[in-house]
């Protein structure tokens, strides 16, 4: 089993002279891309050798990802003039557990000798046939890493339990297409929680719409986040939380506490619907019989039931061609006005306006 989604294999290195530089990559970076993972690594340029060294992070720029697994090499003997050096992955899937053992590995190749030649052998395997030989005569498989298995990695029952009953303005807001941005001052933090709110909405499957590690003050990073219509984001700058442009809902991880921004509060009025699902989650994340797959589809179930409702309100377009939801029929139902504004904005999001 091939992989094509494996795009680039490069190596950044800091020297004894406090330089970093891109020594290494196969085949070359796009020049935009490059930069922007310059600015995302966790080794610097200047005589801050003891920098916080974050292992394993990894982001989203134009539905390419790219994974920077960090390390110190100041014992490593075939790296003698380098204190530190980050193996660079580029791929188009978002699979951070398969990526990081496939960086692992490159790792104690290039520890081991110094050299990226094994690495490009390992790599061109793994282009070719999915799988490559280990320097510790292991075999790596990607065949192990099924997309499933990485949408499900991070427990979305942890998260309900961190925000409780405000999960639900996290679950409307993924629902109906908007934008929220998660803070935490904390990279493995924004990483682990980000990556398991598409969770929420399970029958989209999308997680094209995460970009775990923003930084507001990167141009390339906010244009590629603000040029997409709505999304999941993950900030270390607590200051974005006045940038009420940027979201309609912010959720502090820190503090567990989720906030509507002033010109999203009449997309949020919440009804009786909100709040059946919301005591669901909560109710369900304490079970400890139940697991994060089982709390998924049980969600899911929901949200599905609460879709096909909607489709039962659908009428023929103007030339018979598809069933939508209208507006004016919506309010024949005598429904609340926050009933009725939140289905019509589900009826947006799910296509049927």
């Amino acid at each position: 089993m091939a992989s094509s989604d494996l795009k680039c294999v490069a190596i950044i290195e800091k020297d004894t002279n406090h330089d970093v530089l891109w020594t290494w990559s196969f085949p070359a970076v796009d020049s935009a891309l490059q930069s922007l993972i310059s600015s995302k690594c966790c080794i610097k340029s200047g005589e801050n050798d003891h920098e916080t060294i974050v292992p394993f992070l990894y982001g989203q720029h134009n539905r390419i990802w790219y994974y920077l697994l960090t390390i110190s090499a100041k014992d490593v003997t075939s790296l003698f003039k380098v204190t530190h050096f980050t193996v660079v992955l580029v791929a188009k899937d978002f699979n951070p557990e398969r990526y990081e053992k496939l960086g692992k590995i490159f790792q104690r190749s290039y520890m081991d000798t110094g050299s990226p030649t094994v690495l490009l052998q390992q790599y061109l395997a793994v282009l070719t046939k999915g799988s490559c030989e280990t320097t510790g005569d292991e075999t790596f498989d990607i065949s192990n890493y099924p997309p499933k298995k990485a949408y499900l990695s991070s427990s979305i029952k942890d998260v309900i339990n961190v925000f409780g009953v405000e999960t639900i303005l996290i679950y409307t807001a993924v629902l109906l297409k908007r934008k929220i941005v998660f803070y935490s001052p904390r990279i493995e933090t924004l990483l682990n929680v980000t990556r398991a709110i598409p969770q929420l909405i399970w029958h989209r499957q999308n997680w094209d719409i995460l970009f775990p590690l923003i930084d507001s003050n990167d141009e390339t990073d906010a244009e590629n986040l603000t040029s997409t219509r709505y999304y999941i984001a993950g900030f270390t700058d607590a200051s974005v939380e006045n940038r009420h442009e940027l979201y309609d809902i912010f959720a502090n991880i820190s503090d567990g506490e989720v906030s509507i921004a002033p010109h999203a509060k009449e997309t949020f009025q919440l009804g009786k619907v909100h709040k059946d699902i919301a005591m669901f989650m909560v109710n369900n994340a304490k079970d400890e019989d139940k697991n994060d797959e089982q709390l998924v589809t049980e969600l899911t179930e929901k949200t599905q039931s609460l879709i096909n409702n909607l489709r039962g309100l659908a009428v023929a377009n103007e030339d018979n061609t598809r069933q939508v939801i209208k507006l004016e029929k919506l309010r024949e139902r005598k429904l609340t006005s926050a009933m009725e504004n939140f289905l019509y904005n589900l009826a947006a999001a799910e296509g049927m306006v």
